[in-house]
């Protein structure tokens, strides 16, 4: 069955830091754009491995664009600022916040590449095994390149896919938006477990990091999701009443997932009902599934969506 690509939904009203609305869309049909959006820990990796298998089994070459990449600074460059900012009393500064990271470049890529399949991208380097393959050390960014010709569409991971202000509307360029937005506890929870086992950090430093973070996660962040398309929230059905002290990550077993279309018409809400087993409606447009089948769940909902966009993409 085809669910059929939700048309833009409208942003909130009000102050722009905690409700944007997007301008006009730009529609890519030749070089469609798929942007999935979410914070330090919010499960996006786990989502983009969801889309690279619908590319592989459909044979979509995608083009991948790593949201860490438009950072504005490198690794010491960034603790330089951070320490900076400490000094005159700033000491919320952080990746999350538009100040430092490259949005006006990430806008002129989703622009250039819907007009024309190109642009220029990098890499940023996060650990050992990455800049063996890349030969540039980790905490840095290898140079910029063109796009190589022939992609089928752009695929976009990391914090800033829906991101809107006064100057900057990088949300506009997309046409398929798709939000991670695990609740809070849980994403804290998982960050911590990321961090302390993977990167070495104390929890000290990670529980700094969080709150160094929070007043960019209000206004920059929280913000995105009033504009995309489907969201994504893992809510576990476990005690996460205190995440600092949480020994596991909840597991999706131990999880229901809220998926929340932006506009549901278009959508068959009773076909997705009939194939997500023990899944029930709380809103016309809201689905609530077992945690288990978030995968099968992004599955169903995006397949037809992709091949819609292929679909048009031959056709024009």
């Amino acid at each position: 069955r085809a669910l059929a690509v939700p048309a833009r939904g409208a942003g909130l009203t009000g102050d722009r830091r905690c409700a944007q609305k997007p301008g006009s869309r730009e529609v890519s049909i030749r070089h469609p754009i798929i942007a999935v959006t979410g914070s330090s820990g919010a499960g996006t990796t786990t989502v983009m491995q969801s889309f690279q298998h619908i590319f592989r089994r459909e044979g979509i070459r995608a083009q991948v664009v790593e949201g860490d990449s438009f950072h504005r600074f490198n690794r010491l460059e960034m603790r330089e600022k951070m320490k900076e900012a400490e000094a005159s009393g700033n000491k919320h500064y952080s990746h999350f916040g538009p100040y430092s990271n490259l949005l006006e470049e990430l806008e002129a890529l989703f622009r250039s590449y819907g007009e024309a399949g190109g642009g220029r991208v990098r890499k940023y380097i996060h650990d050992a095994g990455e800049a063996a393959e890349f030969g540039v050390g980790p905490g840095n960014f290898t140079d910029w390149k063109d796009i190589e010709p022939g992609s089928d569409l752009m695929f976009y991971e990391g914090l800033h896919g829906a991101y809107v202000d006064g100057n900057v509307d990088v949300a506009r360029h997309v046409d398929l938006l798709v939000g991670v937005v695990p609740i809070i506890n849980l994403e804290w929870i998982q960050k911590l477990h990321r961090d302390k086992k993977l990167r070495g950090y104390s929890q000290e430093a990670v529980v700094d990091t969080i709150l160094r973070r929070m007043p960019d996660y209000v206004n920059y962040i929280c913000p995105q999701f009033g504009v995309t398309h489907v969201n994504f929230q893992r809510v576990p059905t476990v005690d996460t009443s205190n995440p600092f002290i949480a020994r596991d990550i909840p597991s999706a077993d131990e999880s229901m997932v809220i998926i929340r279309f932006a506009n549901p018409k278009g959508i068959d809400l009773p076909y997705l009902l009939s194939m997500l087993h023990d899944s029930w409606l709380t809103r016309p447009n809201t689905i609530i599934c077992p945690g288990g089948k978030m995968g099968l769940a992004m599955q169903l909902i995006f397949t037809p969506m992709i091949l819609r966009l292929m679909d048009r993409k031959r056709r024009a």
